[in-house]
């Protein structure tokens, strides 16, 4: 029994293994379970959810509830097949329920997905405005403390009438003679 082992071992080692690829992807396992689109499955249970909850599914299953029981009493006893207790509609009515609940959570579980992801969303957007905002913020800031600098209309016009003002009162103090300030009889 020994002596097999090592003959074993020995022809395991002489054999090349096997190499593995690292730049392929592995080989599927074979699965027991049937494999499903679990996005194709979230999408139909939405639509049951909704149509679940609109009045033209209650009217449709008030008609149904009201057809099958008058069926069950005033049909002739042969073709009746749920008698009084009409205990086949209470199995199909907790049946619609059992799958009604999950499907419904389902399709709440995935709009709470949507809106976790919408809400990042615009808490990302409304963090960029605010930055976008403390930026214009502190360029009308340098904006400002930079027209404190420049000269503006106003002040030009103010500084121009000190001008005047000030050749007024040179001109009050020293006074032209009737020959000053004239250029023809330099010629």
């Amino acid at each position: 029994m020994a002596a097999e082992r090592t003959q074993e071992r020995e022809r395991d080692r002489e054999r090349p293994m096997a190499r593995i690829r690292l730049d392929l992807p592995r080989e599927r396992r074979a699965r027991l379970l049937p494999e499903y689109d679990p996005e194709a499955f979230g999408r139909v249970s939405e639509r049951i959810a909704r149509f679940l909850g609109t009045g033209r599914f209650l009217v449709w299953m008030t008609l149904t509830i009201i057809v099958w029981v008058m069926w069950n009493i005033f049909a002739p006893a042969s073709l009746r097949f749920d008698e009084y207790p009409f205990i086949f509609l209470t199995l199909a009515l907790s049946l619609q329920a059992s799958y009604a609940a999950p499907l419904i959570l389902l399709a709440q579980n995935r709009q709470d997905d949507r809106d976790r992801v919408n809400l990042e969303q615009d808490r990302k957007q409304n963090e960029r405005s605010i930055a976008d905002t403390e930026y214009l913020t502190r360029e009308i800031a340098a904006l400002r403390m930079g027209l404190g600098e420049v000269a503006t209309r106003d002040w030009i016009r103010s500084e121009l009438q000190d001008l005047v003002r000030e050749l007024e009162e040179r001109r009050d103090l020293f006074p032209y003679g009737e020959g000053h300030g004239s250029d023809v009889p330099d010629r």
